[in-house]
């Protein structure tokens, strides 16, 4: 395949100056953070949020994550409980869903019609370095277009863009699957999103963290049934290969010609792994059986994502 890499940047000071001034005159950048790649724009600014609608492909009523730690503050109402979880886990790869304030100047359409934002502050440096640069706060969705596998590297942007947009290439991702996501109830906290925070974690300050109401309102990006889907098929917990199917394993028992999401059943490093293995195998399979991986600890992000990945096309769309 060839792809077209000719606006990829090095994330040089130069680079990240030119990044910050296009965002700021409402284009889009993609960055890497320490979960995926995203795609970046000036939040305040409604035209440019629904370039990133456009660029996608992603439904209107999929709200976006804004980044950024400092102004956070200025956008959304924190509770104590929020407010503990933002000083344990930022900057990192937790996102928190919590009430817009009235006099903030998000753009609308971040919040896709709701009255709460989803807010986080990333670790990677290239991401901070550019909301720096930028000057505004970012809305940042995975840089790549709607449903499909996300980026860790920005090979991965360029596959799904092309020239279409600046990409500041900051290496490999080291987590490898998106941030978790946690909403607020009447109840106490809510796991919207599974991500590169384990639940364990978190709960260590929230108690038990409930489910979203079934079949209630998309108030987080990564609900949608079918999601982080590749062109080929997928099927889960494959203990053997079916005509036509190609493996991707987990573990030490796994074929030796296998793409192995970990040899030593680490999950931290089946995470890391999990998109760029999908792309991989996307290009010479028809069909991806998948071997079992354990649901704890960031197992619950692979198999949330793999659940997705595998749900019928088009779903929830």
């Amino acid at each position: 395949m060839n792809i077209d890499v000719s606006t990829v940047r090095g994330a040089d000071s130069a680079s990240l100056a030119e990044a910050g001034r296009r965002l700021r005159a409402g284009a889009l950048v993609a960055f890497p953070t320490e979960t995926v790649y995203g795609l970046g724009a000036d939040a305040t600014n409604g035209e440019a949020v629904a370039a990133i609608f456009a660029l996608k492909g992603r439904p209107r009523f999929n709200p976006l994550i804004v980044t950024g730690r400092p102004e956070a503050a200025s956008h959304v109402e924190f509770s104590p409980l929020a407010a503990a979880l933002a000083d344990t886990f930022w900057p990192g790869p937790l996102t928190l869903v919590l009430p817009r304030r009235a006099d903030t100047p998000l753009s609308l359409l971040v919040s896709a019609g709701l009255d709460t934002v989803a807010v986080r502050c990333p670790a990677h440096p290239v991401a901070q370095a550019l909301i720096a640069a930028a000057g505004v706060p970012l809305a940042a969705p995975s840089a790549n277009p709607s449903g499909s596998v996300s980026p860790t590297s920005a090979r991965h942007v360029a596959e799904g863009f092309g020239n279409r947009v600046l990409i500041l290439d900051g290496g490999e991702t080291a987590i490898g699957v998106e941030s978790t996501v946690i909403g607020f109830g009447p109840h106490g906290a809510v796991m919207l999103r599974p991500g590169g925070i384990a639940r364990e974690a978190i709960e260590q300050f929230t108690g038990p963290l409930s489910a979203p109401a079934p079949h209630g309102p998309v108030t987080s990006p990564g609900m949608l049934l079918s999601h982080y889907a590749p062109r080929a098929r997928v099927r889960l917990n494959a203990t053997a290969l079916e005509p036509g199917e190609t493996l991707l394993a987990f573990g030490p028992d796994a074929p030796a010609e296998a793409l192995n999401l970990s040899p030593t059943g680490n999950l931290g490093e089946a995470a890391a792994h999990l998109f760029a293995m999908l792309r991989v195998l996307d290009t010479k399979a028809e069909a991806i059986a998948v071997m079992p991986i354990p649901g704890d600890g960031l197992g619950e992000a692979i198999n949330d994502r793999l659940k997705r990945a595998a749900a019928p096309r088009g779903a929830d769309v």
